[in-house]
């Protein structure tokens, strides 16, 4: 099930298959494999990396984000997409879902999230090769994942600016999933532990994936 997917750390992955697909690359090493597409969730910097982009970009590679993302990619060959949008490239089918905050806040007083919903900032559901895997990006426990059935879920459990890795496992009650893989921990904030904890109390499948990043 999750064969060829790799985890880079935080939350960047290589899924390898009839095509190279990266999601979130962020401190990727030189010689890192050239990518048919890169998905980017949202304008962060340790989400959009132009040069991490760069660095596994050629004239071919498409570039699929929210308009805050792809608006900020001069002269790459991009595609935008909103919530509940869809697109296909080269075989692969993107569909993209929304990811915001509801109670992570950086000014509480002010009502101010993270990730606000009204940014647009984006989960991805990819189908390729017979699977669909769904990335959440950077996000609460939203009621879109309601009813979501894919092969692999990709979550975040750190809490913080994320989900916490209890409401993870909340998330994982209102979704199905043949695998989950949790992300957004060991990098910025989060640690093994909260994978740990998450994978311990999850009532679907769980793999904690190796960090191959350098």
């Amino acid at each position: 099930m999750i064969e060829n997917i790799e985890w880079l750390g935080h939350d960047s992955f290589r899924i390898t298959g009839s095509m190279v697909v990266y999601i979130d690359p962020w401190h990727l090493s030189k010689g890192a494999s050239p990518a048919d597409l890169v998905l980017v969730t949202h304008d962060h910097y340790d989400h959009l990396s132009k040069a991490d982009i760069d660095l596994v970009r050629t004239a071919s590679t498409v570039v699929v984000g929210p308009a805050e993302v792809t608006s900020r990619l001069k002269g790459v060959n991009t595609r935008t997409l909103a919530p509940g949008e869809s697109v296909t490239v080269a075989g692969a089918t993107i569909t993209a879902l929304p990811a915001y905050n509801t109670d992570k806040f950086r000014d509480k007083a002010a009502g101010a999230v993270f990730h606000p919903r009204e940014d647009g900032k984006l989960g991805f559901v990819l189908e390729l090769d017979g699977r669909r895997i769904y990335h959440a990006g950077d996000t609460d426990i939203i009621p879109e994942m309601a009813g979501m059935d894919v092969d692999v879920a990709l979550l975040p459990v750190s809490g913080t600016y994320v989900m916490t890795w209890q409401e993870a496992v909340m998330a994982c009650d209102m979704l199905t999933a043949g695998t989950v893989i949790p992300m957004h921990y060991d990098a910025i904030v989060g640690s093994l532990r909260d994978a740990q904890r998450f994978a311990e109390g999850c009532r679907l499948p769980v793999e904690i994936l190796p960090s191959t990043a350098p």
